[in-house]
Parts: structure tokens; sequence; C-alpha cells
């Protein structure tokens, strides 16, 4: 009989395959390694394929599409409820297997090549920034040792490093000064690669039409409007801007039980980096209304009323549902909070 749906536990080199057919009789369990995965798959016929969004997951998904297969990314924590024994490779894939044919399943949509590159420069400057902070921190520390406190920011080490080098009174050792200034060449080589990525995520951001769109939302620059295009994809996918809020981990968590309901904090699912990027772009929007904008706006309302981490979580959920109106309906974003088609380019 056919083979009508396959789950696929991914792995470095052996792949774990599970196949049924349309009653759910198994048809197939076998390991493939990678070198043998296209030759297979090129010759059987097209079928429903899932997978688990890991690393390799969106390679191997536009992969098996060019062979005419329906391919399915799942979350990983919406599979584990089909494991019906110990975790290993054979119970994996019939669980993906079983996973992928439940028809209310969420799926994860398939990102392209260019997605996914723009996406790693993302993740380049994420580890280039963690890292400079770090060392920003440590040369903090290790000049608090000798009695010299540095203010906070990054910038003012950069600035006052040169003079207490120069500094012949301040009792540092030569052994120090020789430290402190291979760990300033270092900070400045990290904050190099920092603008460097950010220049080649511009440039991304001024040849990519939707990234421009969500330029024009306050709180919202080059940086977040690449990450959430890349990401999201097809913003259509989503039923509406609420649904995107909880994908992006920005609404309520709820805990309820015999009717009585209890809303507690942010449930923080989904992507870390962007629902992060949408919070601190929130806090800098909060910090020039409370002394620019009209007191009779929805923010400052909103300010005075609660304290300004909440406020910030607000104005993120309500972006990010903008995010979607503009996305998924085609429009643009106008400061008076009303949206007008986008016009064809000429």
């Amino acid at each position: 009989m056919k083979i009508t749906t396959i789950g696929i536990d991914l792995a470095k080199e052996v792949f774990q395959i599970h196949g049924v057919n349309v009653h759910g009789k198994v048809l197939l369990r076998k390991q493939l390694r990678r070198s043998e995965m296209a030759k297979f798959f090129a010759n059987l016929e097209p079928c429903l394929i899932g997978m688990e969004a890991c690393g390799s997951s969106h390679h191997w998904a536009r992969k098996l599409c060019e062979f005419g297969h329906s391919v399915k990314l799942m979350s990983p924590q919406f599979v584990k409820p089909y494991v019906k024994t110990n975790k290993h490779d054979m119970a994996d894939a019939e669980a993906i297997c079983e996973a992928v044919n439940r028809p209310n399943m969420r799926f994860v949509p398939i990102k392209n090549i260019e997605q996914q590159a723009i996406l790693s420069v993302h993740r380049a400057r994420q580890g280039f920034v963690k890292a400079r902070t770090a060392q920003a921190n440590q040369m903090r520390g290790l000049l608090s040792e000798f009695g010299i406190v540095m203010p906070q920011g990054i910038r003012s080490i950069s600035n006052r490093m040169p003079d207490i080098l120069e500094d012949a009174e301040n009792s540092l050792p030569g052994t120090m000064r020789w430290l402190l200034e291979r760990l300033n060449n270092h900070l400045k080589e990290l904050d190099r690669q920092v603008k460097e990525l950010e220049f080649q995520i511009k440039l991304w951001h001024k040849e990519n039409e939707a990234s421009q769109r969500l330029e024009g939302i306050p709180g919202i620059g080059p940086i977040t409007a690449s990450a959430i295009v890349a990401t999201v994809g097809n913003a259509a996918e989503f039923k509406n801007g609420r649904q995107l809020a909880a994908w992006l981990g920005l609404v309520p968590k709820q805990h309820s039980s015999g009717g009585k309901q209890t809303l507690l904090g942010i449930s923080k699912r989904g992507d870390t980096y962007l629902r992060t990027l949408l919070i601190h772009g929130a806090r800098a929007v909060i910090r020039f209304a409370e002394n620019k904008a009209e007191p009779e706006s929805w923010l400052c309302k909103l300010i005075t009323r609660r304290n300004k981490n909440i406020s910030a979580v607000a104005l993120a959920n309500k972006n990010a549902r903008i995010i979607w109106a503009l996305l998924a309906k085609n429009t643009t974003f106008h400061l008076d909070h009303t949206t007008a088609a986008s016009k064809p380019a000429a």
C-alpha cells in the first residue's frame, strides 16, 4: 500500500524514518544516513512529511519540497505528548508521524534561504553584543579592585581608558596597564564587529519593502523590523494580531480552573530575541513619551496607571498587533493610528 505520511527524526548523520498509510498502518521503519536522504525521498511518491523544527530542519524541508512532498515543521513541545514510550529515535519518529496528522496542530513556517541568512547575521550580532557587554563588565570589575570606579555604559569605558592608562598617579602597576590595554583593544574589536554586522542588516532592510514599512512604527528600527520579517515570514498564517502577539509570548499566562479565571505575567513563549527587541523598543518610546507626548494620548494615560515595565510590555503587545496588520494586509502605518493600502510600485 502507498505511504501517505512520514515522520523524520533529524540528526547529524543518522535519520530515523517512520511511515504509515492512510489507515495508520506502519509500512516503513528504517534508518537513513545523511548521504542517502536525497536519493530515498527523490524516488518516493509524494506524501506528507513531518519534522521537528530544529537545526537543519528548514534545509531539509526545502529539499524535500523540491521532490514534490508536502513538508510540515512542528515545535518539539507539541510533539512530546505523542511519545508513547521511553525516548529514542524510533519512538520520536513515530510521535512526529502521528502529530503531523492532528487537525489542530500548529506548524512552523518554512524559512527560505534569504530569511535564514539574515537571521544568521542577527544571531552573530547578538553573540558579539553579549561578548562586548561581558568584556566591559570584566574591565569595570578589574578597575574597581584598584579603586577606580567607572560609570555605567560601554562608551564611558572606551572614552576614559586612554586617560586611565596614561595617568601616573592612579597606582596601577605595569602589568595591569598592559592587561587593560589588551582588553580595551579587544573591546574595540568587538564593537567594530557589531557595527559591521548592523551595517549588513541595514543594507538588507533597505532592499526589503516589508521591513521598511515596519520601520514606520514607533519603537521599531531596522534591526527589529528585519528580524521580524525574516522570522515571521507570511503573517497571513496567523488568524489575527493577537495570535502573533501570543506567538511572541506577549500575552498573559492563564491559570484557570473551576470557572475561576486567573491571569499571570506574560507567557514568554516563542522567540525570545524578537520579544526582547520589541520590549526594548517600547521602553525607548516610553522614555520619549514622558517628556514629549500629549497628556491625553493612550501611552501617557497608560504610564500614569501602570509602572514602566507593564507599560513597555503593553506597548510591545500593541506593536505586535500592528505588525500583523501591516504584513498580513499589506498596509502602511501612519502616526494617526490609521492604515492605508500600500500603493503598487511604479
